[in-house]
């Protein structure tokens, strides 16, 4: 991008104004601290794999070859803890290119440092060590492995980045899965570039600071002829000196620890520690301010536009003739949409490849019979229009991808498409077709990310839709249990897996088998005896997943002669609390909500009797969030039923909800806990 002051100009820019007054770099490569070398304890995680000791990057916007551009430089130092931290001595480096242009990497370089009898040994990254990778079609990753990985090495490595591509400002994570004890980044920006910055995460920062300085531009102005003939002139060279404000940032946090994984959770991505950049505008001298930042509905118009988008659409209609018969077949438009979904499933499988546009023609991946979410959706989308229904693409981000900031058009945020057809009733039906397990109208599990965006002929008219879907997570008990005079069990099991349990379920029968399905279903009952399991509504997709099966249990030969404890809610529910951390600073994500019923009816041998049984609660959780409600109760005098019901409300949980809703998930599991005293009749 070049500086619009003169024609045939070259520049040179002399950063010295911010060069003088930075602040020193907390890192010198090729001098690790010979401290770091000992195996003295680093951090106070002691499951640590690995410790970053500085990770210290810059990124300069500088005029290059008559041109502005980005230049990130960083620099790495990490303490090998564990053989489980090798993983991080592969690095590895995204290249943006488009067209004829593409970001380098430069200066790679990269030692490992093991302290050997009381002497540094020092292994220098080999270029050989060295590889290019394609990752989509706007990415290459370099590749690199650090040699010679040991428990106790020290690796670093630095690189430089350069690249033409202003939007794509390098972004900073200060936080990764191992600690990290001091992450710095700064950057400095001209006036002439605007950019928006946003900062997430849960941990303070060491250093926060933004100062102006001046900089000076040396314009060099080329000598040369100008005219022809007698009436040729020479025209000296000359430099004029062109001086611009630039800001500087910096930004460290010290002292960070590893990123936990928890249950319930999107990607790591949505709450590590880290600054985000997008380009917004341009202002040039003598120049109106230029705003560039993309906006929904410019991304809204280039989509629609997008030869591997809005134009496949166009020519998604192959399939018209079949869909034109379903018009007029089916006169309801969701039982019309329902049918679409299906001949679109006949034709294409998904190969879990998750994309918004496809990366050839929808007809080259129908006549392969395989193709991405995208192949598969956008043809969905297509086969809609020509049944006569008005579908239209809603973009979203799935799950493991992130999600997405509705204060910032970026598309790159979104890898997934689907339909999105709206009812009489002013409801929206959301329809994918890469998952046959589901019943149509039911998102993939994947895809309950929040928000999605539409995209719509005409860009004003495109919004948000709210992805929170209206099916549950559903699995429902009924069990029948016999006792024995020695304390054995004979019992009767009925289950149903509906919602997303039931997609769920389903996979993972279709994945094990039935027989390995079974055997993994009674694992935490060693001493059952199950001699099979019957399955009903498998293919059916709209009811819930039907399982039956019997089994004997033989008496405990250390029970107590004429006394037994039993507590049979218990032996059919999880015993382990999914919140085993004290603290959670990020939300506690289901994706959809919850409901979990066990019915348990137990029969006494004769001569015996309920001696003590628990008593009947309920649990709440604050504004209605959630109930669990337990109930026991005597229905003759040698039966008794045990009831357990399982309520979560919202599909996710604020950070701030997460202690009461692990002190309930601790009550619900003692309860469930307690037990009967079944003792002989004196």
């Amino acid at each position: 991008m070049k500086l619009p002051l003169r024609s045939s100009l070259t520049l040179a820019a002399l950063l010295s104004a911010f060069a003088a007054q930075a602040q020193p770099e907390p890192i010198k490569f090729g001098k690790p601290d010979p401290k770091d070398l000992t195996a003295a304890p680093f951090v106070g995680d002691s499951a640590a794999a690995a410790v970053v000791l500085c990770d210290y990057g810059t990124t300069t916007i500088q005029y290059i070859n008559n041109d502005f551009q980005l230049v990130s430089e960083r620099i790495t130092r990490i303490k090998i803890l564990k053989k489980a931290g090798y993983e991080v001595a592969t690095v590895q480096v995204p290249l943006f290119h488009r067209n004829s242009s593409e970001e380098k990497i430069t200066g790679l370089r990269g030692f490992t440092y093991n302290l050997v009898n009381g002497q540094v040994q020092k292994s220098k990254l080999e270029s050989s060590n060295v590889f290019t990778e394609d990752r989509t079609k706007n990415v290459r990753v370099r590749k690199f492995t650090l040699p010679d990985v040991r428990e106790g090495a020290v690796i670093e490595y630095a690189y430089i980045v350069t690249s033409d591509f202003f939007f794509n400002f390098q972004d900073w994570t200060f936080q990764r899965d191992i600690p990290t004890r001091w992450s710095e980044f700064r950057a400095t920006i001209p006036e002439y570039f605007h950019y928006k910055m946003l900062m997430q995460g849960y941990h303070p920062l060491e250093v926060q600071t933004k100062t102006d300085n001046m900089t000076q531009f040396t314009v060099h102005t080329a000598g040369g002829f100008s005219g022809s003939g007698f009436g040729t002139t020479r025209e000296a060279a000359s430099n004029e000196t062109v001086t611009a404000r630039v800001t500087n940032y910096n930004w460290a946090m010290k002292n960070v620890p590893a990123f936990r994984n928890e249950p319930f959770m999107t990607t790591s991505e949505d709450y590590v520690d880290r600054i985000n950049f997008q380009l917004a505008g341009e202002q040039f001298p003598g120049q109106a301010y230029q705003n560039v930042a993309a906006t929904w509905d410019k991304i809204n118009s280039e989509l629609l536009s997008d030869e591997n988008f809005g134009l496949q659409l166009d020519r998604g209609n192959f399939l018209k003739p079949q869909m034109q018969a379903l018009a007029t077949q089916y006169p309801d438009v969701a039982e019309r949409a329902a049918a679409v979904r299906e001949v679109v499933m006949s034709g294409i499988r998904y190969d879990g490849t998750n994309r918004y546009s496809t990366d050839g023609s929808l007809r080259k991946a129908y006549d392969a019979h395989l193709g991405s979410a995208a192949d598969v959706n956008l043809l969905l989308i297509a086969g809609l229009r020509d049944a006569g229904i008005p579908a239209q693409p809603l973009l979203l981000s799935t799950r493991s991808h992130g999600r997405v900031n509705e204060a910032l058009a970026l598309l790159d945020k979104f890898n997934y498409v689907v339909a999105l057809v709206p009812l009489a009733d002013g409801k929206d039906l959301l329809l994918d077709a890469t998952e046959p397990l589901l019943p149509a109208g039911v998102l993939p599990e994947r895809c309950l990310n929040h928000l999605g965006r539409l995209i719509t002929k005409k860009p004003e008219d495109g919004r948000w839709v709210d992805l929170s879907p209206a099916q549950r997570h559903v699995r429902y008990q009924q069990v029948q249990l016999t006792m024995d005079a020695q304390g054995g069990l004979t019992g009767k099991v009925h289950q149903e897996h509906g919602g997303y349990a039931g997609v769920a379920a389903r996979k993972h029968m279709a994945t094990l088998g039935e027989k390995k399905y079974l055997a993994e279903l009674t694992t935490q009952h060693s001493t059952w005896t199950v001699p099979k399991l019957t399955v009903g509504q498998r293919e059916n997709v709209a009811k819930p997943l039907a399982l039956d099966y019997e089994f004997t249990q033989p008496a405990d030969d250390n029970a107590t002669a004429g006394t037994f404890y039993l507590s049979p809610l218990r032996e059919f529910s999880s015993e382990q609390n999914p919140f085993r951390h004290d603290d959670r600073l990020f939300p506690v994500d289901f994706g959809a909500a919850q409901d979990e019923t066990t019915m348990v009816t137990l029969t006494l041998p004769t001569g015996y009797e309920l001696a003590e049984m628990p008593k009947s609660a309920v649990l709440d959780l604050p504004d209605g969030g959630g109930r669990f409600l337990y109930s026991v109760a005597t229905t003759t005098p040698n039966t008794v039923q045990l009831t357990g019901r399982l309520s979560l409300r919202k599909p996710a949980y604020a950070a701030a909800e997460y202690a009461q809703l692990r002190e309930f998930y601790r009550l619900m599991l003692q309860k469930q806990g307690e037990k009967l005293v079944i003792k002989k009749k004196a």
